[in-house]
């Protein structure tokens, strides 16, 4: 097994512009050290860290990947679009959407964590590496064709899945977004398309507080291949897991994918600012092995992974070496330092019941 890791260093250099928190400064909002977006680069930048230092980047195939090229960014993004971007990137920066702001060479960065998941699509579908994880940033889920949102500026995802499919290299795909935000990006990217099935397990109405509904399944030929899962707060490792088992699984098994993608955000963790899941290191270490071992029995291990959110600049890197590691099926392992007390905070088994309750309705329901 060959484990692809897609990183640049030039990704890292992405400026979050004059933010407090997620509230533009101001009148009485004060600056805030390091640029004061939640999305900044030290939670990724700390993941490569502490790969290095454990060695687990010695056993992974490391590679980069050039800036999404014009052709491809149309396959998604309008060339109005676009022409704007590049043309506020090129004069210093600013802001074009909803919380994207972006310093001078955003539009060169943005395209270079887009090119990152498209060429790590690339490798696993042309059977170069057996799955692969774009460390890509900015983030994409949440980014419309015209309309950048919540720190995505492309749609990174739908791009690689429009460029695979434009070169041939398949036809269905899935993707599972496990981000603790609704992609609400990918999902109207594909919204009338029946052969990609878009799953999103996020925080109800957490971000974008007015999508994410169980009720919105597709559109025209795409009815029925969307689904979205909102959670209550305080899901929890057990809370995940069955929703994998009782509703993700089963739906993938129908479909029947080529590839299998993650949209891989890890602010469903514990301590994260900006979700209130509870997740753990552990929790999104068992759904890498209940999707790696579904990649393996219906697509021949065909898996491929991209970073979109997670704030904890001290617990992502545990999260994501995780993840990475058991991708790779390696020995190596960075104990998690909160695991005990993130243990103990795990909801109630009354709040497990009721969560499989609701699990059981949708589940009726689809």
């Amino acid at each position: 097994m060959t484990t692809g890791f897609f990183w640049n260093e030039k990704c890292f250099w992405h400026g979050g512009g004059n933010y407090a928190g997620m509230l533009p400064v101001g009148g009485l909002v004060q600056p805030m050290n390091g640029g004061g977006l939640p999305e900044s680069p030290e939670s990724k930048r700390r993941l490569k860290n502490l790969m290095d230092i454990t060695g687990l980047t010695g056993e992974l195939d490391l590679q980069s990947a050039s800036e999404a090229s014009r052709e491809d960014l149309l396959r998604v993004h309008p060339a109005s679009y676009l022409d704007i971007f590049k043309e506020v990137s090129d004069t210093g920066g600013g802001e074009l959407g909803r919380r994207t702001p972006f310093g001078p060479g955003g539009y060169e960065m943005a395209a270079l964590s887009a090119g990152l998941s498209i060429t790590a699509l690339d490798a696993v579908l042309r059977g170069d590496v057996t799955n692969a994880y774009a460390l890509s940033r900015p983030p994409g889920h949440h980014c419309l064709p015209d309309y950048p949102n919540g720190f995505c500026l492309f749609a990174n995802l739908a791009l690689a899945i429009k460029t695979a499919r434009a070169n041939g290299l398949a036809q269905r795909f899935v993707v599972l977004d496990w981000d603790v935000h609704h992609g609400n990006g990918t999902e109207s990217i594909f919204y009338e398309d029946s052969n990609v099935l878009t799953i999103s397990m996020h925080q109800e109405r957490n971000y974008p507080m007015d999508t994410g509904n169980f009720s919105d399944r597709g559109r025209g030929k795409g009815m029925g291949f969307n689904l979205n899962i909102p959670l209550p707060p305080g899901t929890g490792h057990n809370g995940y897991l069955s929703t994998m088992e009782q509703i993700v699984i089963p739906q993938i098994q129908v479909f029947k994918p080529n590839v299998i993608i993650i949209a891989c955000g890890y602010d469903a963790a514990a301590i994260d600012p900006l979700g209130r899941m509870l997740a753990t290191a552990k929790t999104f270490q068992v759904l890498t092995q209940q999707v790696k071992s579904l990649a393996q029995d219906l697509c021949g291990g065909r898996l491929m992974m991209a970073h979109e959110g997670g704030y904890s600049e001290v617990y992502v890197p545990f999260c994501g070496h995780h993840v990475i590691a058991e991708m790779a099926g390696s020995n190596i392992v960075a104990p998690d330092p909160f695991g005990e007390v993130f243990t103990l905070r795990q909801p109630s088994e009354a709040f497990d019941q009721f969560l499989d309750g609701l699990l059981a309705e949708m589940t009726a329901a689809l």
